[in-house]
C-alpha cells in the first residue's frame, strides 16, 4: 500500500507541478475541469445517483465548468460567489456534523447534494483565482491544509485522548486539532518573520500567510488562520460524514493508494472559497 502511495504521488508530483509553475493557463485550466469532473462524479456517487448517472452528472458538470470559466477566463470568479461557499458551510454543512445527514434517498439528500456541488464548483473556481494572482500564492494556502493536517496526525499519535467526532471519524482527537493549528500558527509566524525586509526569504512575501499579516496585523493574521485550520478540519469531516453514509469507505479509487479526488480535497473545499475571499479584501 505504501509503495502504490508513493508511486502515485510521484506521478501526480510530475504532472501537476509542471502544470502549475509553467503557468500556461490552458493546461492548467484543462487539468481543474478534469479534477471538477471527476469530484462531481464521485459527490454524485455519495449522494446515492446509479453508476451511469453519476458518470453523466460529472461530465457535464466537467462541461459546465469549462464553459463558465470561458465567460469569465481572467478573474476565476467574483468574490459574492466565495461568499455564498463560506455561508453554505457554516450554515448547511458544519451544522451537519452534530445534527446528521437526511436519509440518502429524498428530497433533503438531493437538495444537500446540490448545495455540496454549488460549494464544489466555489472551491474550483477559487483554485483557479489563486492560481491567477500567482501559483506559489494558490500552493501557500493549500499547504496550511496540509501542515495542519500533518501536525494533527503526529500531535493526535501523541496527545490524542479526546475524541473529536467519533461517530465520524474515530480516529481524530481534538488534541490532534488543537496540534493541527499549532502548526499552522508556529510556520505562518514563520515565513512572515523569514520575508521580513532584509530577511532570508523575501520570495515568501507573495503568501498567504504573509499577506495576511502585512494588510491586518498580527491579532486578526493569527485568528483568520485559526478559522482557516477550524474549516479544514470540517471539510474532512463531513466528507468522512458522506462516505459513511453512503458505506463507502472512499469516495473512488481514481488514485491508487489515496482513494479519490474527494479524499485528497476533502479539508479544501471549504478553505479555497473562504481563502479567496479573504484575498480579494488584501
Amino acid at each position: 500500500m505504501l509503495k502504490t502511495r508513493i508511486i502515485t504521488a510521484v506521478v501526480l508530483l510530475a504532472v501537476l507541478l509542471p502544470v502549475l509553475f509553467f503557468q500556461y493557463f490552458p493546461a492548467f485550466a484543462a487539468v481543474v475541469i478534469l479534477f471538477v469532473a471527476a469530484a462531481a462524479w464521485e459527490g454524485a456517487r455519495l449522494f446515492g445517483l446509479k453508476a451511469m448517472a453519476a458518470r453523466v452528472f460529472g461530465l457535464a458538470c466537467g462541461a459546465l465548468f469549462a464553459y463558465l470559466l470561458t465567460q469569465n477566463p481572467k478573474q476565476g470568479a467574483f468574490p459574492a460567489l466565495f461568499g455564498v461557499c463560506a455561508l453554505l458551510w457554516a450554515i448547511r454543512f458544519a451544522p451537519s456534523l452534530g445534527l446528521g445527514l437526511p436519509p440518502l434517498k429524498g428530497g433533503a439528500n438531493w437538495s444537500l447534494g446540490v448545495t455540496f456541488t454549488f460549494a464544489l464548483f466555489g472551491c474550483f473556481f477559487a483554485i483557479v483565482g489563486l492560481y491567477l494572482h500567482s501559483p506559489l500564492y494558490l500552493l501557500s494556502v493549500m499547504a496550511l491544509v496540509w501542515i495542519a493536517d500533518i501536525g494533527a496526525y503526529f500531535s493526535g499519535k501523541a496527545f490524542g485522548k479526546r475524541k473529536l467526532a467519533p461517530s465520524i471519524s474515530p480516529g481524530k482527537s481534538w488534541e490532534g486539532a488543537l496540534g493541527g493549528a499549532v502548526a499552522v500558527l508556529a510556520l505562518a509566524s514563520l515565513s512572515v518573520m523569514l520575508s521580513a525586509a532584509g530577511g532570508p526569504a523575501p520570495w515568501l512575501q507573495d503568501t498567504f500567510a504573509v499577506q495576511l499579516q502585512a494588510h491586518f496585523g498580527w491579532l486578526p493574521a493569527l485568528l483568520i488562520l485559526a478559522v482557516i485550520v477550524a474549516a479544514s478540519v470540517v471539510g474532512d469531516l463531513f466528507e468522512s460524514q458522506l462516505k459513511r453514509r453512503a458505506e463507502m469507505k472512499d469516495s473512488s479509487n481514481l488514485l491508487p493508494g489515496h482513494g479519490g479526488v474527494l479524499d485528497r480535497i476533502d479539508a479544501l473545499i471549504p478553505v479555497l472559497p473562504l481563502a479567496a475571499l479573504i484575498g480579494s479584501w488584501l
